[in-house]
């Protein structure tokens, strides 16, 4: 959520080489998607159509960018036993994400039952996506408490772009991990990755049993992203379609925090259109202190 940036002031003196110097200050970066009363993509608003606002105080925008800036994305693809009879279409929906992102993304694809494993490092050559997308079988149980985290981490350690995304395709409820939902909320909340989710429900998500508390709800929510419910696999292909493209038409917005200190507090964030009828997601805040060690 947070990046420490080094700002490099060249002067050029006259027979002299060009002399650097650094200074650190840190920026809050989000992604932000803006949508009309329909649902419908606002993709055309510039810089002054956006108010940020940081515990109440309003904050002044460093950088905007409305362009289809390229990403660092994960697929997390649940591959438990329930997910045997679906898989093939999974992989389809999957690809079809693939080849409806921008093509200088670089992605991995993670998939996890009882144990979470990257099966394709981050790459931006789709014939080693198709390969790797296709070559696991479906069995065990539901880490994806545990999922989401190695993702996160791998992001961490090995993500060369400044937007990063992280789509999960699942069926059920978590069962399997390690991680604790403390643990893994307190990670994301500082990673400054966008989580989006698609459900494989029966039937609606009020009514399915599997939904449980809406853990999933809660993990894209305070990282600005969405869950798409569906209720058919003719479904999940239309659904990673538009977080595709909602990933691509992200607003990126930054601001130097009025208040720099690492003091461990959460700091509530909104952002604001001034164009009626507007509504702009983004995460709601994030915590002022140094990156976590995802470990």
């Amino acid at each position: 959520m947070t990046l420490a940036v080094a700002v490099s002031l060249v002067v050029a003196a006259a027979g002299q080489p060009p002399a650097t110097f650094h200074a650190e200050t840190r920026l809050v970066v989000l992604h932000v998607l803006v949508t009309n009363g329909h649902g419908e993509l606002v993709t055309n608003l510039d810089r002054g159509a956006f108010s940020v606002y940081e515990d109440g105080r309003r904050q002044s925008i460093t950088l905007f960018r409305r362009d289809d800036v390229p990403a660092s994305v994960g697929l997390i693809i649940d591959n438990s036993g329930s997910m045997r009879s679906v898989r093939a279409s999974v992989e389809a929906a999957a690809l079809a994400f693939v080849h409806a992102s921008n093509p200088l993304d670089e992605v991995f694809v993670l998939n996890f039952a009882d144990t979470p494993r990257i099966d394709v490092p981050l790459t931006n050559d789709i014939h080693v996506l198709e390969a790797g997308i296709s070559r696991v079988d479906s069995i065990g149980g539901t880490a994806m408490r545990d999922a989401i985290l190695i993702a996160e981490r791998y992001l961490r350690d090995r993500a060369i772009r400044d937007r990063r995304a992280l789509l999960v395709i699942t069926d059920g409820n978590d069962n399997a991990s390690s991680v604790s939902r403390a643990q893994l909320r307190k990670v994301v909340e500082q990673s400054g990755s966008v989580i989006y989710a698609v459900r494989l429900v029966g039937q609606s998500p009020s009514e399915d049993d599997g939904n449980g508390d809406g853990e999933l709800d809660r993990v894209t929510a305070i990282t600005g992203g969405d869950v798409h419910y569906v209720a058919s696999m003719s479904d999940v292909e239309s659904a990673v379609l538009e977080i595709a493209h909602q990933i691509r038409n992200e607003y990126t917005i930054a601001y130097t925090s009025a208040n720099q200190a690492l003091d461990g507090s959460y700091r509530a964030v909104r952002v604001k259109v001034t164009r009626p009828g507007l509504n702009a997601r983004t995460r709601p805040g994030y915590w002022a202190t140094p990156l976590p060690s995802i470990r």
